[in-house]
């Protein structure tokens, strides 16, 4: 159990961006210490778990140590059959939405590390919620993985041009799409 963290790493566990961390760790509203001779900061465990809860910032991304994923599909088996062999696969937290409505109340509440988007949904498509996510500074770390089976290479690249990390089509392989949020997973 990792028990000094960076800023960065703070940062990725709180769900907020470095520069919001180095202020609150300067104003001495997260305390810590500097590495002698050096401009880096350190924050000892139990100090970001003390931050974490005076800031309502939930413990589980800190305690489990499981990436979070959030799935978005109005299919339900594509849900089910995702959500099944991603909680089996034993590395991952996992939530569900079913519109661009409830992924965005769920990205707020969750603060996922990646997002499994559906790229047509009922309410909006891919693009917007890339978009949308992309524009919010707490969610600059939140990967993206567009999913659908029904678009174009045009369509592909104008995702990746609005924010997300990856594609993947359906149908699709299982150990594909691990393999897939894997990698997108270990890209910083």
């Amino acid at each position: 159990m990792k028990e000094l963290f960076t800023t960065g790493e703070a940062a990725d566990i709180c769900r907020v961006s470095q520069q919001t961390i180095i202020r609150c760790f300067d104003s001495g509203r997260l305390e810590g210490f500097r590495v002698p001779g050096s401009r880096f900061r350190r924050i000892p465990r139990l100090n970001l778990i003390k931050f974490m809860r005076e800031n309502n910032i939930p413990l589980d991304n800190i305690e489990s140590g499981k990436k979070k994923i959030l799935i978005v599909d109005d299919d339900a088996e594509i849900v089910e059959l995702m959500a099944d062999v991603l909680i089996r696969d034993g590395r991952f937290e996992i939530k569900t939405a079913s519109s661009g409505y409830e992924a965005g109340i769920s990205t707020q509440q969750f603060r996922p590390d990646l997002i499994l988007l559906d790229y047509m949904l009922p309410d909006i498509n891919g693009n917007v919620v890339c978009q949308t996510i992309r524009k919010n500074p707490e969610f600059e770390n939140t990967k993206i993985i567009i999913v659908s089976g029904v678009v174009k290479q045009d369509e592909i690249d104008q995702l990746l041009k609005s924010g997300a990390e990856d594609f993947i089509k359906k149908p699709f392989n299982i150990i594909d799409l691990t393999n897939k949020i894997t990698a997108v997973l270990e890209t910083k």
